[in-house]
């Protein structure tokens, strides 16, 4: 990403980010932190190609230069948005029947591959309200996978925040004992700052406006990582450090 900025259309408020430049390496897990209002999801977003940048360029190595982003990046939302009638396959199913790449049979075989490893296999027939919270999101982000256009990247606006800290802290267990399976490219928004030094390999801290700024904070914890790690020495001072940047962005 080079030069981004974005501006909402026929208006003269300053722009939402400007000038945001950041290089995400293929395997990678990013986390993006931010005051809120600071232009987080926004910038998702327009990497997603759901908003076009009014300035900069976004490239892909998988993609052509002169290709659409839109459905060639997978992009899970902060809500499930489950369909609450139609049970876990075929919500799974949902962005073949969009845009189908294989025959429907296949696909199903994926899927089925997919609810397995992901602990989900008894409750493929399951609707949504059957299912508790942490299901749900495994169910959403195995629907993301799905719906990624083989780019390789996954964009997770803050998937867990509506989570209880014990499911939460289940679903990011599950998720670093699934990394190494994944072959994916993910950058995650969070509030959670634990969970960004978690789970990310570099975190950046996003100031947005018309002075935008991205601050790079590398996570030199040893993986694989577990939440004993919360209280040791390392951990601790990156979290302080990384406090203490987010409190330096924000206007009282």
């Amino acid at each position: 990403m080079q030069g981004l900025t974005y501006s909402f259309p026929e208006t003269e408020q300053p722009p939402v980010f400007a000038n945001l430049s950041m290089d995400i390496r293929q395997g990678e897990f990013v986390s993006v932190v931010g005051a809120s209002g600071c232009g987080k999801s926004t910038f998702f977003k327009t990497v997603a190609g759901l908003l076009e940048p009014t300035h900069g360029k976004i490239k892909l190595p998988t993609l052509p230069s002169t290709a659409s982003r839109l459905g060639q990046i997978a992009y899970m939302p902060q809500q499930d948005l489950l369909l609450p009638w139609r049970t876990v396959l075929d919500n799974c199913l949902l962005p073949w029947e969009i845009k189908p790449r294989f025959s429907k049979q296949k696909t199903i075989t994926q899927i089925r591959e997919m609810l397995a490893r992901f602990g989900l296999t008894d409750v493929e027939k399951a609707y949504p309200h059957e299912l508790s919270g942490g299901m749900k999101q495994r169910v959403a982000f195995l629907r993301t996978l799905v719906a990624g256009g083989g780019s390789g990247l996954m964009l997770l606006d803050e998937p867990f925040g509506a989570l209880d800290a014990m499911t939460k802290r289940e679903i990011h267990r599950w998720l670093l004992e699934l990394w190494g399976e994944l072959n994916q490219t993910i950058m995650l928004i969070t509030h959670d700052l634990e969970e960004a030094l978690l789970l990310s390999d570099r975190i950046y801290l996003l100031s947005g406006g018309a002075h935008s700024e991205l601050q790079e904070i590398i996570v030199d914890l040893p993986k694989p990582r577990h939440y004993k790690m919360n209280y040791e020495p390392r951990f601790i001072a990156l979290r302080a450090e990384l406090e203490r940047r987010l409190h330096a962005t924000y206007t009282y």
